[in-house]
C-alpha cells in the first residue's frame, strides 16, 4: 500500500525557499510578482524594521507561512512576528517557518496575478486565525486597506489614501503611505 505524504511532509521536503502554499488541501505555488510589487513589499519591511525593536520582533517579506489548519498554509507578503513565536525556529536548519498564533500584523501587496485571491480566500482566512491587523497595500490606487480585530473578535475594515498610518497592534508603529507611494511612477 502507498501512503502519501501529508501536506506538511511535502511542504518541509519543498525545503522554506520553496514558494508553495496550502489552499484547502490543494497545493498551490505562489506566484512570482512583478517589479513594483517587490519594490513596495521590501520597502514596507524597511519602514517597520526600523521602528520595531529588534529583542521583541522581526519582520518577515515572503517568507514564513501562517497556518490556520492543516489544510491552509499561506505565505502573506509580509509578517511581522514576536520573536517569542520564532523561538521554536531559530537555530534549527530544516524546521519549517509555520505560525498557528495569531501575528500582530499580516501584511499582502496586491498583484495582477493575486489581487481577487489575496481578498476572497486569504483575507478570511487570515481572519478566522485571528490576526491582529490585516493589511492590503494597493499600489496603483495608492491605498491601504486596514482590517483590525476588535475585543469581540469582530474587524473593522478602514482604507487610507495617504499619510502616515498607526498599526492598531504596536502603537507608536507607523505606515508613511506617501514613502512608499513616493516610488511608483505616476
Amino acid at each position: 500500500m502507498l501512503v502519501r505524504d501529508s501536506l506538511l511532509d511535502v511542504l518541509t521536503k519543498a525545503g522554506d525557499d520553496s514558494r508553495l502554499e496550502v489552499h484547502r488541501g490543494q497545493l498551490r505555488e505562489k506566484p512570482s510578482m512583478r517589479f513594483d510589487h517587490g519594490d513596495v513589499t521590501t520597502y514596507l519591511g524597511f519602514q517597520l524594521a526600523g521602528q520595531l525593536d529588534r529583542k521583541n520582533y522581526r519582520v518577515h517579506v515572503n517568507n514564513g507561512r501562517v497556518r490556520r489548519t492543516e489544510a491552509t498554509y499561506y505565505i502573506p507578503d509580509l509578517i511581522i512576528i514576536p520573536l517569542r513565536l520564532a523561538d521554536p525556529f531559530r537555530g534549527r536548519p530544516g524546521v519549517l517557518e509555520i505560525y498557528d498564533d495569531p501575528l500582530p500584523l499580516v501584511a499582502e501587496v496586491w498583484s495582477e496575478s493575486t489581487g481577487d485571491y489575496d481578498v476572497e480566500e486569504k483575507l478570511p482566512e487570515y481572519m478566522k486565525r485571528g490576526d491582529r491587523e490585516i493589511v492590503r497595500l494597493h499600489p496603483y490606487e495608492r491605498t491601504l486597506m486596514s482590517w483590525r480585530r476588535q475585543p469581540d473578535g469582530t474587524y473593522t475594515e478602514t482604507v487610507y489614501r495617504g499619510g502616515k498610518v498607526e498599526l492598531y497592534a504596536l502603537p507608536g508603529v507607523f505606515i508613511d503611505l506617501d514613502e512608499l507611494f513616493e516610488l511608483l511612477p505616476e
